[in-house]
C-alpha cells in the first residue's frame, strides 16, 4: 500500500518533497494530470471529471488513501467526491483544512463553534477557479469568525512557474501583491492558496513587506498527514519510495520537475 500524491501538475512535488521527508518510511506514488493543466481556469465539472479519473488511476496503484494537493481540485471537487464518489474503504483529502486550521490556531478535531482569531485581514492568492469557488471562505467560516478575506486570482502564475520562466513568475507576484494591496492596504496574513506558490514564497513576503505572516501549505500538510497516520495506521505503506505518473509526456515532465525541485525526478506514463 502507498499513499497517492495528485495534483494537476508539477506543483504538488511541493507537498510531496515536504511529506516524505516528514514520513521517510512510507511509500508514494505521485501523478500528474499534466495533459490537461492548468485547472486553474478550467469549469467546476470539468475539475470534477478529471480529477475522479486521476484519483481513480492512484487507486489502480493501491493508493487506498489520496492527498488532493491541488487546491483548484481541493476547492471545486473535494466536497463533491466526499458526498457521492468516494467508496468506504478509500479516502481522500484535501490540503485546505491544515492551512486554515494553522491560521486559526485551531488543533485538528476541534469541532467547538466559531470563534474569533488573531488575524482579522487575510490575503488568499489562488487560481481563478479557486478563488471563485469561495472554499477558502467556506472552510475559514466553520472555525472562524470576524475575518474579512480579500482573494487575488492570480492568473498566469501557474503556467509560469510550470514553465520554468521564473523572471516572468516573480514579475507576476509583484503585480498580484499590488492589485491585492488596492483592494486591503494592510494584510495581516497572506495564505499562498496553490502548492506551486511556495516556490515563490520569498517573492511573496518581500512584496507584502516582513509585518505580514505568509502561510504556506507544503509543511502544513506534512504535519498533518503525520497525524493522520498516527490515528490511520491501517492506512500506512509498508515501505519507502516513489513513482511519479504523468498523462503528459514523461520525459518533458521529468526534466520540469527536476528543474522544479533542483534533484533528479523520473516520472513514467500513466
Amino acid at each position: 500500500m502507498a499513499i497517492g500524491i495528485f495534483d494537476s501538475g508539477l506543483g504538488g512535488l511541493t507537498v510531496w518533497d515536504a511529506v516524505t521527508r516528514r514520513l521517510p518510511d512510507v511509500s508514494f506514488v505521485y501523478m500528474a494530470d499534466t495533459a490537461h493543466a492548468p485547472y486553474g481556469v478550467r469549469d467546476p465539472d470539468d475539475i470534477y471529471q478529471l480529477t475522479c479519473e486521476a484519483v481513480e488511476r492512484l487507486w489502480a496503484e493501491g493508493c487506498d488513501l489520496v492527498i488532493l494537493a491541488c487546491n483548484t481540485a481541493s476547492a471545486a471537487a473535494l466536497r463533491r467526491m466526499q458526498e457521492n464518489w468516494v467508496p468506504r474503504d478509500k479516502r481522500v483529502l484535501g490540503v485546505f483544512v491544515p492551512l486554515i486550521e494553522a491560521l486559526t490556531e485551531r488543533q485538528w478535531g476541534d469541532n467547538s463553534p466559531p470563534r474569533e482569531v488573531a488575524v482579522s485581514n487575510v490575503a488568499l492568492f489562488a487560481t481563478p477557479t479557486t478563488v471563485s469557488s469561495r472554499a477558502f471562505q467556506r472552510e475559514l467560516a466553520f472555525r472562524a469568525i470576524g475575518v474579512d478575506v480579500e482573494t487575488q486570482a492570480c492568473g498566469g502564475l501557474v503556467d509560469a512557474i510550470e514553465e520554468g520562466d521564473m523572471i516572468l513568475a516573480e514579475a507576476l507576484v509583484r503585480s498580484h501583491v499590488d492589485a491585492l494591496k488596492r483592494k486591503m492596504p494592510d494584510p495581516q496574513a497572506a495564505v499562498l492558496g496553490c502548492t506551486h506558490y511556495p516556490l515563490l514564497e520569498k517573492e511573496f513576503q518581500a512584496a507584502l513587506g516582513p509585518g505580514v505572516k505568509v502561510f504556506s501549505q507544503a509543511n502544513l500538510v506534512a504535519e498533518s498527514l503525520a497525524d493522520y497516520i498516527a490515528r490511520h495506521p491501517d492506512m500506512l505503506g509498508q515501505r519507502g519510495g516513489a513513482r511519479f505518473l504523468t498523462t503528459g509526456d514523461p520525459k518533458t515532465v521529468s526534466s520540469r520537475a527536476t528543474q522544479f525541485l533542483r534533484r533528479r525526478i523520473e516520472f513514467e506514463a500513466a
